[in-house]
């Protein structure tokens, strides 16, 4: 069912950190914008993307993922972690990290957030619809959530 893992982090340089991403993973990203790039790697399965924004808040993490086959997957991961208690927000035909994506969040007791993510087709624009703050690259829109973890509560926090 998963296709990718997928790791987003932040930079604050996008050339450099391209220069260093290209050698390290010894090949060409497939998507470059001004403050965004991604590499889709086979061997290992990586969705790997590069988000420009400040670290002062989250750190260099941005967000962590798994890309999958098709919408039907992501609905069905989407509903197993809604029986789970887990899910936080589902985003199907979202705008987001310059793709047309549907999706589905949680975030785990430390605050990381994981999204289930199936990519229809690039677009040209970083995001659609309402501006939000970009200091998580696509997140979900949401602010502190609190998540029961069988019998103790943790706390998830953007």
């Amino acid at each position: 069912m998963i296709k990718r893992m997928h790791v987003a982090v932040n930079c604050t340089d996008l050339q450099q950190s391209l220069d260093f991403y290209r050698a390290f993973f010894g090949t060409e990203p497939i998507k470059v914008k001004d403050n965004y790039a991604k590499f889709e790697l086979n061997d290992p399965a990586l969705h790997f993307s590069l988000n420009v924004r400040p670290f002062e808040k989250k750190g260099v993490l941005n967000h962590l993922g798994f890309q999958v086959n098709d919408t039907e997957e992501v609905l069905a991961m989407g509903e197993r972690l809604r029986q789970s208690g887990l899910l936080l927000i589902e985003e199907m035909n979202t705008t987001c990290c310059y793709a047309v994506q549907d999706k589905v969040w949680v975030y785990d007791p430390d605050g990381n957030a994981w999204e289930i993510f199936y990519t229809k087709e690039d677009s040209e624009f970083e995001s659609a619809g309402e501006v939000r703050d970009m200091s998580l690259c696509c997140a979900p829109p949401s602010g502190p959530v609190a998540i029961e973890f069988g019998s103790f509560k943790k706390g998830a926090f953007k």
